[in-house]
C-alpha cells in the first residue's frame, strides 16, 4: 500500500516550502540570481541543502518558481492600481508610475525580474510576465479608444510597445545608472504620448 502523507506531515512540508521561497526572496532581493544558489538558499531559511532540494529538484526550478513568487505581487500591485483610476488614460500612468517607483526602490530585485542573464527556464517566465503587464495595460488602452479619450490604436500593440519600452529605460538606473528626480515623470510624459494623449498647451 503506497505511503499517504498526513495533514500533518503535509502541512509542515508546505510551510517548510515557503520558508524557503521566502529566503530565496530575500537573497535574490540582495544579490539577485547569482546569490541564489541552492546552498545559499539552504542556510538563509536554516535548512538542510536536502531539504531545498526535495521541494525543488533543481536550480532552475527553485528559480523559475522564485521569479513567479515575485512577478505575482508586481502584477497585483500594479492592478491594484489601475483600478483605483476608472480613467483609463490614468489608469495606465498608475501602472507605469506604481511599477517603475516599486522598481527604483528595490533595484536588485527589479533587475532581476528585468534582464538579469539567468536559466532559460527564467527567460520563458519573463515572457508570460510580460504578457500579464500587457494584458493590464491593452484592457485599459481597448477602454480609452472605446471611450474615445485616446485616438483609435491596437491596443495590444500599443501594450506590448510599452512595456518593453517602459522595461529599457528602467534598465540603466537599476544597474546603476543615475535614476535622476524627473526619471518618474520623464516615463509617464513618454507613456502618454504614446498613447496619443493630447498636449494640452500644444493643441
Amino acid at each position: 500500500m503506497p505511503y499517504r502523507r498526513t495533514p500533518a506531515v503535509q502541512a509542515r512540508l508546505d510551510a517548510q516550502r515557503v520558508d524557503v521561497l521566502a529566503a530565496a526572496v530575500a537573497l535574490l532581493r540582495e544579490q539577485g540570481y547569482g546569490g541564489c544558489s541552492m546552498s545559499a538558499v539552504a542556510a538563509r531559511a536554516g535548512v538542510a541543502t536536502g531539504t531545498v532540494y526535495r521541494h525543488f529538484p533543481s536550480k532552475a526550478d527553485l528559480a523559475a518558481e522564485l521569479f513567479r513568487t515575485v512577478v505575482r505581487r508586481e502584477v497585483a500591485a500594479v492592478t491594484e492600481a489601475a483600478a483605483a483610476h476608472p480613467d483609463p488614460v490614468n489608469a495606465v500612468v498608475a501602472v507605469v508610475e506604481t511599477f517603475a517607483s516599486r522598481a527604483l526602490k528595490a533595484p536588485r530585485l527589479a533587475y532581476a525580474l528585468l534582464a538579469e542573464p539567468v536559466d532559460p527556464a527564467v527567460d520563458r517566465e519573463r515572457l508570460l510576465f510580460r504578457t500579464a503587464f500587457r494584458d493590464v495595460f491593452a484592457e485599459r488602452i481597448a477602454a480609452g479608444v472605446r471611450l474615445g479619450v485616446l485616438p483609435p490604436q491596437d491596443a495590444r500593440l500599443t501594450a506590448s510597445a510599452l512595456v518593453g519600452a517602459g522595461a529599457e529605460a528602467l534598465v540603466g538606473p537599476l544597474r546603476g545608472e543615475d535614476a535622476g528626480p524627473a526619471t518618474l515623470s520623464a516615463l509617464t510624459a513618454f507613456v502618454t504620448r504614446a498613447l496619443g494623449v493630447p498636449d494640452a498647451g500644444h493643441p
